[in-house]
């Protein structure tokens, strides 16, 4: 190993095999489960022994324990990557040459595990110094590895060198990549080369090695070594096929993904033109079909076969050759990629068809990861191509399209779910989500913009002949749980966990949809006659759970999600109907009519009385008429031309059915509230989905506030004890909406009128509530507490529902409780459930009020505010007594947790009048300064915080997120915290900095940033910046405690220098040094200093010394904190850390 660095003196031979004794003993122990820690110990000290390369190299050609070599070779790999920037270029290319010739010399040996390591050794040092050796530097490391692939030195170095091919291009891919604690640039400049320049070679050679062996492996009648190196070249090439390519343009026609989920993976292979004659022309799949087909036929008696390492990874690389689209094929040539498609599918073929066939044979046997995997490949071409290519393709060699293959094939895995019928996932289920997968990537729109993808007549048909299957299955799966009594997985899957599935089905059912919905019409209508003429007489439960089934596919097949935005009428049902037809003739109107008749029944006493109506067909009824309101009902995107979506919308709208189907859905929504008590999914589907979405679009509310139905929910809500037992987070939502349709009142006026006649007697019972003389020694009965709730939730709904007409009476019921909470808080200040209340009521008042407010308002509220805090912090709410058991305990945190975060969020709200103010005097200085608001809640929350509650994601979120606007926006306000509260916040930063989560990190920075800027900004000026908080003071005991700046401008250096951390965050970390280096300049020289005498190497000590004066000098560094400067430090930080970051690790 010539040139291989030595730590120090040429080592002892007897230290040497002490060393690895010592190695191979620790080793032992820790496989025996001796005395594991003082062994681990002793291998971890291998790694952390400066230049340990000699002890290394010794162990790995010496030792008999194979573990020890496993763990020289990872000391090999960590010490040089630490000790990387000192090496020699010599040293550097030993290391390299030592590992490759190693892995070829014992390329036999039995422990593989090893062989990789020392592989993956290889290939992570040569990335380390991709960017500085030479091209005849890598040409020499890769004509050794192009000896050994081509098998010069036979297959045991044929198999070693392509998996150190493999290795290397794990390494360089950025998913796959080790951490080297280097920015992310330096990989990404690493990928751009080997791509560019090494790939495309890397995969010729994998090729040209399996090509190399096919003719042996096809001629042996047994297990040959060749067979392992054709399996490894496999999964080279399919390794380099899913690399990332930078090529990303995309093939005309081809769609550029989906909104719909996948639940299969399907990776584009977009590599660009310059692959073009490895990967398309000149038959580079005919060989691999053929060497596939050969084996398979060869070993056709032999059922283990399917399932070898080289079946398999021959049918993952034919698989992914289905996914190659893009640039790669000529735009103006569309023949070239139907051709390399139709090669592939002819091969693929006889591992799916004919379907009932193969499903027979996996039934009796047989492995189904063949089947599995031309499903995939279905999926693949279905992808990258359009429904009408896709269809062709079979044709030029059967009678029939891909289309009624895939039909038929989905149908025989449905016929296979339907006769198994077990809640045991089987091949069928795995069969069927990747063929659902399929069905989506071909019928989903070609593009966002465009229309439905249309199907030929024969796959049309096909189509339609396969949802009804589908539908007969789904209809059995129903009728067979009805009187199941064990929890299966149909009586508890969700309409969400279904979601998924039926929008598949929707999507075929689409694309057949004249035949389809008279389907569903017709089965609907079948299951709803039964019920009628049986009812009293037969048993309904049947019928009843196929109905719910129908219910949830009919609303998928005519309704899309609206989550987010208002869906439109599918393309589908806009297109194929006629445009001349009749609203009462069309099979949309009949379909949704019938259904809409259907849920009426349900106000009928008597129907809910004879338990047809149960709360799990009730929980379908709401969720259809939810999904099918937000598409149908009074639509606005209606206009004059006739055709098919306007025939609909005119329909269901305002002028025609709309009124009295809107009123239909109301009682109907009222029912489900009223006469299902204890139902809680079933109100929560009312008041979320249903109700909520009305209230949505303002044309709806002012029919909805017209309505009779809609005056007696408003008064049942105001009225009725019935309601008052929903769910406490369902009548805050049931408040929201009601408050919401204000805005369908005729003028502001009204809306506010409205809304004080809905919320406030409710206001005025808590008030006199309040007023009583003994509420104290009342307040905590049962029955009092479950009213003060009730009120605060409702009260808590109607102020998120606060917009600018309603804005005045929501204001006013917040200012008419303002005491009586104050009171509440008080007296419940040992209920803990009833203080959370109390605070996210405040939080929504305030969040909805303050850009609002004039500032008369606006200081009744901030005092209104830092009375609520005060008393809060007075009554020590929050504090945890250290007497309690651990579940209280913890109980307590997250108690604790709760409503600190909801005073967060009310700090957070009353900072946002400086950001957004409607008043009508904007500027003016009357009223309480915000940030003195701030200020003072500060002063009132940081004693009650603690490291512990930063543990929970979202209270640490938030209150890192309001500390870095506070400390951007009002510095001089977090300036004036005395000097414990100042360094109680500025304490929980230095967690934040080590936090897991980076984008706390990065808020962290910011935050960092703002405050070292607004110090040198003001001192600069001649002002006090931070005072004492920067300056240092001493503590009690009389000893100096170092400024808060001169503190945080060791801990990043400590970060940045010696510590592990994400490369995404160097550009923050350089945005809070430069202003802390000039802050505090004087220190940073001493640390300087210090860092330099503690390096005894001189090399690297001269090293270190140019680059910390690099670091403030180069690229014309000035002393301003202007963008330019921060984006030239941030460029010096790179190459310093680049430079230095490696050797002063090892320190």
């Amino acid at each position: 190993m010539e040139g291989f660095p030595e730590g120090g003196k040429a080592a002892d031979l007897g230290q040497l095999h002490s060393t690895m004794h010592s190695i191979e003993l620790a080793c032992t122990s820790i496989q025996m489960h001796m005395n594991s820690a003082a062994a681990e110990a002793t291998i971890l000290s291998l790694s952390q022994t400066p230049q340990p390369y000699q002890a290394c190299k010794f162990i790995l050609e010496n030792s008999q324990v194979a573990n020890a070599r496993f763990q020289a070779a990872a000391a090999i790999q960590n010490a040089a990557i630490r000790e990387w920037g000192f090496l020699s270029s010599d040293n550097k290319r030993s290391m390299i040459s030592f590992c490759l010739c190693f892995v070829m010399q014992h390329a036999n040996s039995p422990e593989g595990y090893v062989q990789a390591k020392v592989s993956s050794v290889a290939a992570q040092l040569l990335k380390r110094g991709w960017l500085e050796f030479s091209a005849t530097d890598k040409e020499a490391f890769f004509y050794q590895v192009n000896q050994a692939v081509y098998g010069i030195h036979g297959v045991d170095v044929q198999f070693a060198g392509i998996n150190f091919l493999e290795s290397l291009v794990s390494e360089f891919s950025p998913s796959t990549s080790s951490a080297m604690g280097l920015p992310r640039e330096f990989h990404e400049h690493c990928r751009k080369s080997l791509e560019l320049d090494h790939l495309k070679t890397f995969y010729c050679w994998a090729r040209d090695a399996a090509l190399s062996v096919t003719n042996r492996i096809i001629e042996s009648d047994s297990a040959i070594p060749e067979v392992k190196v054709c399996t490894a070249a496999f999964r080279l090439m399919l390794q380099i096929l899913n690399w990332e390519f930078s090529t990303t343009a995309f093939a005309d026609g081809v769609k550029q993904g989906s909104d719909s989920p996948k639940r299969s993976e399907c990776n584009l292979v977009q590599p660009g033109p310059a692959w073009r004659d490895v990967l398309v022309t000149g038959g580079p799949i005919g060989w691999l079909l053929s060497l596939y087909g050969a084996l398979r036929q060869k070993f056709s008696c032999e059922g283990y076969w399917l399932d070898c390492p080289i079946a398999v990874a021959a049918r993952k690389l034919i698989v992914q050759f289905c996914s190659l689209t893009g640039t790669i094929f000529l735009s103006d040539n569309v023949q070239m990629h139907e051709h390399h498609l139709l090669e592939l599918l002819s091969g693929i073929i006889q591992w799916i068809d004919p379907p009932d066939a193969v499903s027979k044979a996996i039934e009796c046997g047989k492995s189904e990861s063949e089947m599995l995997d031309g499903c995939r490949a279905l999926l693949s071409i279905a992808t990258v191509t359009t429904p009408s290519v896709f269809d062709q393709l079979l044709k030029s060699t059967r009678p029939y399209g891909t289309l009624t293959l895939l039909c038929v094939l989905m149908s025989e895995v449905v016929k296979n779910l339907m006769t198994n019928n077990s809640e045991e996932e089987t091949w069928s289920w795995e069969a069927r989500d990747i063929l659902l997968d399929t069905w989506t990537a071909l019928l989903v729109p070609i593009n966002r913009s465009g229309g439905n993808a249309l199907l030929p007549a024969e796959g049309k048909n096909a189509t339609a002949s396969l949802f009804a299957l589908i539908v007969q299955a789904e209809l059995k799966a129903a009728s067979a749980s009805a009187f199941k009594d064990d929890d299966s997985d149909y009586l508890q899957a969700s309409i969400v966990a279904l979601d998924e599935r039926l929008s598949s089905y929707a999507l075929i059912a689409r694309a057949a949809i004249d035949v389809t919905i008279p389907l569903l019409t017709r089965l609907f209508t079948e299951r709803f006659e039964r019920l009628s003429q049986g009812r009293g007489i037969i048993d309904p439960t049947e019928t009843l759970e196929e109905l719910y089934s129908l219910l949830l596919i009919t609303g998928h097949v005519i309704a899309d999600e609206g989550e987010g935005e208002t869906p439109l009428i599918p393309n589908a049902i806009q297109i194929h109907f006629p445009q001349n037809l009749e609203a009462e003739n069309h099979p949309v109107v009949i379909l949704c009519s019938s259904i809409i008749r259907f849920a009426e029944k349900s106000l009928e006493p008597e129907m809910r009385a004879s338990s047809v109506f149960s709360p799990r067909l009730m929980e379908a009824v709401i969720w259809f008429i939810a999904r099918w309101s937000c598409t149908y009902l009074m639509s606005r995107e209606e206009n004059r031309e006739r055709n098919s979506r306007n025939i609909l919308l005119k329909f269901f709208g305002e002028h025609n059915q709309g009124k009295f189907v809107l009123d239909i859905i109301v009682r109907i929504s009222l029912t489900a509230l009223v006469s299902y008590p204890g139902e809680k999914d079933l109100q929560a589907l009312t008041c979320f989905q249903l109700l909520n979405a009305l209230v949505q679009q303002k044309h709806i509310c002012v029919q909805l506030v017209a309505l009779d139905s809609w005056r007696d929910l408003a008064n049942a809500f105001a009225n009725e004890k019935t309601l008052f037992l929903l769910n406490t987070a369902h009548q805050r939502s049931l408040a929201q909406t009601l408050v919401h349709s204000a805005s369908g009142m005729r003028n502001s006026e009204a809306s506010n009128l409205y809304v004080r006649d809905l919320m406030g007697h409710m206001a005025t019972y808590l008030v006199e509530m309040s007023s009583k003389s003994d509420f104290k020694s009342i307040a905590q009965q049962p029955d009092i507490i479950l009213p003060v709730s009730c009120l605060l939730e409702r009260l808590r709904g109607a102020a998120s529902a606060s917009e600018p007409r309603t804005q005045k009476a929501i204001y006013e019921l917040g200012f008419s409780v303002m005491n009586p909470v104050l009171v509440l808080l008080e007296v419940y200040k040992h209920e803990s459930a009833v203080v959370y209340l109390i605070l996210k009521f405040v939080v929504a008042w305030v969040d909805g009020q303050i850009s609002y407010l004039e500032p008369q308002e606006t200081a009744v509220v901030v005092n209104f505010c830092m009375s609520l805090l005060q008393l809060y912090s007075s009554n020590n709410i929050g504090k945890i007594s250290i007497s309690l058991s651990t579940s209280l305990l913890t109980e307590a945190k997250t108690e604790k947790y709760k409503d600190l975060r909801a005073l967060l969020q009310l700090l957070s709200s009353l900072c946002s009048k400086d950001l957004v103010d409607f008043s009508s005097d904007s500027t003016a200085t009357q009223g309480t300064n915000i940030s003195q608001v701030v200020y003072f809640g500060l002063h009132i929350v940081t004693p009650l915080l603690s490291l512990d509650l930063l543990k929970y994601p979202k209270f640490c979120y938030d209150y890192f997120s309001l500390l870095s606007h506070l400390l951007e926006v009002y510095p001089e306000t977090v300036a004036q915290l005395n000097s414990e509260a100042f360094s109680h916040v500025l304490g929980t930063l230095d967690f934040g900095l080590h936090h897991q989560d980076m984008e706390i990190v990065h808020m962290c920075l910011r935050a960092l940033r703002a405050l070292a800027s607004y110090h040198y900004v003001e001192t600069s000026a001649g002002k006090v910046g931070l005072g004492s908080h920067a300056a240092g003071l001493k503590d009690p005991g009389g000893n100096f405690k170092e400024g808060i700046l001169s503190r945080f401008l060791r801990s990043v250096l400590q970060l940045l220098l010696f510590e592990d951390y994400s490369p995404d965050l160097v550009s923050s970390a350089a945005d809070a040094l430069l202003p802390l280096i000039l802050c505090e300049q004087s220190l940073y020289q001493r640390l300087g200093s210090e860092l330099i005498e503690r390096q005894a190497n001189a090399t690297l000590k001269s090293r270190l010394t140019n680059a910390l004066q690099c670091l403030t000098s180069a690229n014309q560094l000035s002393s301003t904190l202007d963008r330019k400067n921060f984006q030239v430090f941030r460029k010096n930080l790179n190459s310093f850390l680049i430079d230095v970051r490696g050797f002063l690790r090892t320190m």
